[in-house]
């Protein structure tokens, strides 16, 4: 019998185990995929937000802003990987000022007081590389840059050290209230919890009909981005935005926690809540978008494009409640600024299940701290590929990721068994070649630290059946020609 059983192993649910690990409980964390982060928190733009674009008085606007104070400290226990930027929202003309105007009184009611409305000369100082067509912005001085996919597997790591039992490949198949706790049937097994946390992405609202809630809805929306090199991250040095649109904040330009340059995301509303597939024509469209931000880009040096699915909601806000059946939370419809708010998401959560009976007392002994993977490398650095010391042996040559960082992500609690799930926590994979030349390294290692065979390696693990369909880069190179 778990106290608390929590249902989504995104950033969200990641932040709630995390959170509930500081107390004196039993919690399990329930995913259906073979690893975490593997949704919406592996595919987003990595922005930490302001609070001037969530309305005042909605859930996004509070815990937007709450979230966003909270990243410093984060990243000093967890070493996910977080900058601070700032961030322009630019205007053209005299309807675009009205807008940033809107934007700046709705900061200031929201709590945001690094805000300032900035013209031609000063815009120019903070990017030399921008439009010369931009006349006003709102200047947001509180925006960041995390590693999204990061913080998620450091979240989830802390939690894992902490006492939360992680089950991957767990997918949630029904639930049912008993009198005084629920039992909830996966793939694998029945689990018991006396409270359950409905934190399942772009599910769940599925998993709350498994219970008899049917007051909200999921529509997926995909956003679709390109993302090129750190050779171009000259280019930018905030996050540049342009007056954001119903459908969201629209097309932004910055560079990545890593300094990769990127593009994206548009917006689209669709029937499928799987398909992160790339298409020419919304690329295209990303492309010529940001070009009224920065027009200088090469669009040649691209190295990929990917895609991502927000789970836009049919309230409009954020679902956060303990929900009708006493003992079962909804968290839900946590799209942006849902990565920002995480941590505050967290904490709210906390406080619904203590108003709901659970006891909380805090635990002697919680450790808040989880080193990094990554070792940065200086100009001294001695690696070399095939080095004896595997402090040393370069596994990935564009990002100069080696053996030891790779045999850390591994063993560190969270079964890793695909070449993506090293990826995501060692960047093996993500420099100008793509993988080309250290995919087969790292599939090896794998396979010797997991006792697997190579055949059972494959690059996305339990999602290689559903790989997306891309557009390929050399056709993304030629929209320019």
């Amino acid at each position: 019998m778990y106290d608390v059983a929590v249902i989504g192993a995104g950033v969200v649910g990641c932040a709630i185990a995390r959170e509930l690990s500081k107390y004196d409980l039993k919690i399990c964390l329930l995913e259906k995929e073979d690893d975490v982060s593997t949704g919406a928190s592996k595919a987003n733009s990595g922005i930490v937000h302001g609070g001037y674009a969530a309305k005042h008085g909605t859930l996004k606007g509070e815990l937007c802003i709450k979230g966003n104070s909270m990243y410093k400290k984060l990243n000093e226990e967890l070493n996910f990987g977080y900058r601070k930027t700032g961030a322009l929202v630019i205007g053209f003309n005299e309807k675009d000022e009205e807008v940033i105007k809107e934007l700046y009184e709705n900061g200031l009611v929201n709590g945001c007081d690094e805000l300032e409305i900035i013209y031609k000369d000063k815009i120019r100082e903070i990017e030399p590389y921008i439009n010369e067509e931009v006349t006003v912005a709102l200047y947001d001085k509180s925006v960041g840059v995390a590693s999204p996919y990061e913080m998620t597997i450091a979240l989830a790591e802390n939690a894992v050290t902490n006492g939360v039992e992680l089950k991957l490949n767990s997918a949630v198949t029904a639930i049912d209230k008993k009198e005084n706790h629920f039992v909830i049937k996966t793939e694998n097994e029945e689990v018991q919890a006396k409270y359950v946390i409905n934190a399942a992405g772009l599910y769940s609202d599925l998993i709350a009909n498994m219970i008899g809630i049917y007051d909200f809805k999921i529509n997926p929306r995909r956003g679709q981005y390109v993302l090129f090199g750190k050779d171009q991250s000259y280019l930018v040095n905030t996050v540049i935005f342009q007056v954001p649109t119903e459908k969201g904040k629209g097309i932004l330009v910055t560079t990545t926690y890593h300094g990769n340059f990127m593009l994206g995301p548009n917006a689209e509303e669709l029937g499928d809540r799987d398909d992160v597939g790339t298409t020419m024509e919304s690329l295209e469209e990303v492309i010529e978008t940001a070009r009224l931000s920065i027009k200088d880009f090469n669009v040649k040096k691209a190295l990929t494009t990917f895609a991502g699915i927000r789970a836009s909601s049919s309230t409009g806000d954020f679902i956060i409640e303990e929900s009708k059946v006493k003992g079962f939370i909804n968290v839900a419809g946590i799209e942006s600024p849902g990565l920002t708010s995480s941590p505050a998401i967290a904490e709210k959560v906390a406080g619904i299940l203590e108003n709901a009976g659970l006891e909380l007392v805090k635990k002697e002994g919680f450790n808040p701290y989880r080193k990094a993977v990554i070792v940065r490398k200086g100009e001294n650095f001695q690696g070399k590929i095939d080095d004896e010391d595997p402090s040393k042996n370069i596994i990935c040559r564009c990002e100069q990721v080696t053996e030891s960082e790779i045999l850390d992500a591994i063993h560190r609690g969270i079964p890793v068994t695909s070449i993506d799930a090293v990826k995501r926590r060692v960047r093996a994979g993500m420099g100008t070649c793509q993988g080309n030349f250290c995919r087969p390294r790292v599939k090896a290692l794998i396979a010797r630290e997991m006792n697997m065979s190579l055949e059972e390696i494959t690059q996305r693990g339990k999602q290689e059946e559903s790989a997306p369909n891309r557009v390929s880069i050399k056709d993304i190179r030629k929209i320019d020609k």
